[in-house]
């Protein structure tokens, strides 16, 4: 099993037309990272980790971190929980270069919105096989979660795992298996965590390739 490493040198990038890089070092319990704000942020203000292990993120400006090392074939375990009113967010699969949706790159997420847990959007331009729940031409396209919620209450740990080969992907919400999707465009591709708006907190990130 490889733990995402810890934290060394992070590459801070201005808006998504455009970046330039800035060293900032931060410790915490993924290898190094790359953000993506609009307005630009350093790394160090939006990401805490604490001695106890739990990552505070901020969910502020706009934009994402996403690991530097990619991902193809593997298995994801993510925990969050909202530390205040909850809010959206999201794990971003396989982001990728290519086009942009405003702040959100090309990329499959995994929701973790209240409300809305396990459901899968193609970002930018993502596919998958399976068709869309939302209505032709909607926005944000979605394929909702399948099985009944199984989001736990605002303030406790949620458990995320996906599965990831051979460009499927699995994903169970606090053991209970909520959406699945094959034939995934980009296939490849970096790991990444969502900042909309609201504050939330990360522990126990583990991958580990298949």
């Amino acid at each position: 099993m490889v733990k995402l490493g810890w934290l060394g040198s992070a590459l801070l990038c201005a808006g998504l037309l455009g970046c330039a890089s800035t060293p900032a070092r931060v410790d915490g319990p993924l290898g190094a990272l790359d953000i993506v704000t609009t307005p630009v942020a350093a790394l160090d203000t939006v990401w805490q980790p604490r001695a106890d292990g739990v990552i505070a993120v901020a969910g502020k400006p706009s934009g994402f971190i996403a690991t530097r090392d990619t991902y193809t074939d593997y298995r994801l375990h993510v925990e969050w929980r909202w530390t205040g009113k909850p809010g959206n967010g999201g794990v971003l699969l396989h982001v990728a270069s290519g086009p942009k949706d405003g702040v959100w790159p090309y990329s499959i997420q995994v929701q973790t919105k209240h409300g809305a847990v396990g459901d899968l959007l193609p970002m930018a331009g993502a596919t998958f096989n399976e068709p869309l729940t939302t209505v032709p031409g909607a926005y944000p396209p979605i394929k909702a979660h399948v099985a009944a919620d199984s989001e736990r209450a605002p303030g406790e740990w949620n458990n995320m795992d996906v599965l990831v080969r051979g460009g499927c992907i699995d994903v169970t919400i606090n053991g209970v298996a909520q959406n699945a999707v094959t034939i995934a465009q980009p296939a490849t591709g970096r790991i990444g965590f969502q900042l909309e708006g609201t504050p939330y907190e990360l522990r126990n990130l583990r991958v580990e390739r298949l």
